[in-house]
């Protein structure tokens, strides 16, 4: 999947890596991106279409997919995180919440789009993933169990897509220098430097990018006896 004259749909666009993808997919020489946001007001960066779409609704998700439909790469970007482990969240609201947006939201968008990929010509889906997809600790427990489920998903969809020709892509990373990581003491990857990963992968038809030396050491460790996610943080 080549981004020159691409026509690039990226949830979340407004800001953080979303904001970054945009720029990088003009850079790249995409003929048009749309930078879907709830908010399309708080989309600022020129040269893209802003586009009004909360992943959680189902009707903005069949609009965006009628409105846009010459898309031929959509990146599943847009994400919630909550800190806390299983334990802390005895109403379940906040695991319902972020899974509602990090998965169902994701699925939302697969489903809505895949037709319209197919008409044009395959195309791609790109889906922002995380390291969280195989080490789950109790400072991100319940939104590492919603990257999990996405992990399954986007494989999932790379076969049911395969026959259409559309190349479906997974993005992991860890902390990234964006509002989503604010406040958590580790060291973070600036936002352009994963997208550029990202887009070499995607162009190059990786099926998974893993964007920072520790998501390459956790991938690694997942065959091992002593895997990453069964160790003490």
């Amino acid at each position: 999947m080549q981004l020159a004259n691409a026509v690039v749909l990226i949830t979340g666009a407004n800001r953080g890596i979303g904001l970054a993808f945009a720029r990088e997919a003009l850079q790249r020489g995409a003929r048009r991106v749309y930078a879907a946001a709830r908010d399309p007001a708080s989309v600022q960066l020129a040269g893209v279409l802003p586009v009004q779409l909360d992943v959680t609704d189902a009707d903005q998700v069949a609009r965006a997919a009628r409105d846009c439909g010459d898309v031929t790469l959509v990146i599943n970007n847009a994400g919630v995180a909550t800190p806390g482990g299983f334990l802390e969240d005895p109403t379940l609201g906040s695991t319902r919440w972020q899974m509602e947006t990090n998965f169902f939201g994701m699925l939302r968008m697969a489903q809505a789009f895949a037709p319209v990929l197919a008409r044009n010509g395959g195309g791609a889906l790109l889906n922002v993933l995380s390291v969280a997809s195989w080490v789950n600790r109790p400072l991100l427990g319940t939104y590492g169990a919603t990257k999990s489920a996405a992990w399954a998903l986007t494989n999932g969809l790379r076969h049911e897509l395969r026959a259409q020709g559309t190349q479906v892509t997974a993005l992991h990373m860890g902390f990234v220098d964006t509002r989503l990581a604010q406040g958590i003491a580790a060291p973070k990857s600036a936002p352009e430097d994963i997208v550029r990963l990202a887009f070499d992968g995607l162009e190059a038809g990786a099926g998974e990018v893993m964007a920072d030396a520790l998501t390459r050491q956790v991938k690694q460790s997942l065959s091992g006896a002593a895997a990453a996610y069964l160790e003490a943080a």
